[in-house]
């Protein structure tokens, strides 16, 4: 097994190399307006540093969002295209299972990003690998967070009303391709790269112009 896993659906444009065991290589440049020329260079840093080759990754794993429109197809487009030329199958993880993951809690609580337009992405986890509700999008102040404890850069936004935990804020690599090679070895079913929007795009069609008359 060797996992090349990778996520755009936050500021954080992240890659790592997993091979059944262990990261072999992880890289994140945190920018959140060059996912498209960032992504490419990343992953090609981490195959560099673990010394294995694109031909041999088994697996393409890209982070599903929730997460703003266009960074979340850079990545979901690239895990596609990676995956035709390599025939090999690609899944997508939802961004805030990576953020869970990370944070290593056995315990209750919840996971947000930042969603902008003064709102979080969020879901509710049983513990680091169990997501029981969710994912969602809404307000911090009307986040159900009932006390438990909060994750991720959405909670370090409004730490006044979600609180905030001393864990990873963004859903690095490595914890996205720790969990992915953890699922394909428990043989449990890993979803196509697909996204999760929770709201519309910003960009829109335009209209017809209006007739003019005089």
């Amino acid at each position: 097994m060797l996992v090349l896993a990778f996520d755009t659906a936050t500021p954080a444009v992240t890659a790592a190399l997993h091979d059944g065991e262990r990261v072999l290589a992880e890289s994140t440049t945190i920018d959140a307006r060059r996912h498209g020329e960032l992504l490419v260079p990343t992953i090609e840093r981490v195959l560099t540093e673990s010394g294995a080759a694109l031909r041999d990754v088994t697996a393409i794993v890209a982070g599903s969002g929730p997460g703003p429109y266009t960074g979340l197809r850079v990545g979901l487009m690239t895990a596609q295209g990676l995956a035709t030329t390599l025939a090999v199958p690609a899944y997508g993880i939802c961004t805030l299972d990576a953020v869970a993951y990370g944070s290593g809690l056995g315990e209750p609580f919840l996971a947000a990003t930042d969603a902008r337009r003064k709102e979080v992405f969020w879901a509710r986890y049983q513990d680091m690998r169990t997501r029981i509700d969710g994912p969602f999008v809404d307000r911090p102040a009307d986040v159900p967070v009932e006390g438990l404890p909060v994750v991720g850069a959405g909670a370090a936004l409004y730490p006044d009303v979600l609180g905030g935990h001393d864990a990873p804020p963004y859903p690095y690599a490595g914890a996205l391709a720790a969990l992915a090679a953890e699922r394909l070895a428990a043989g449990v079913p890993l979803d196509p790269p697909r996204p999760i929007y929770l709201r519309r795009p910003d960009a829109v069609v335009p209209g017809a112009p209006k007739r003019v008359t005089a």
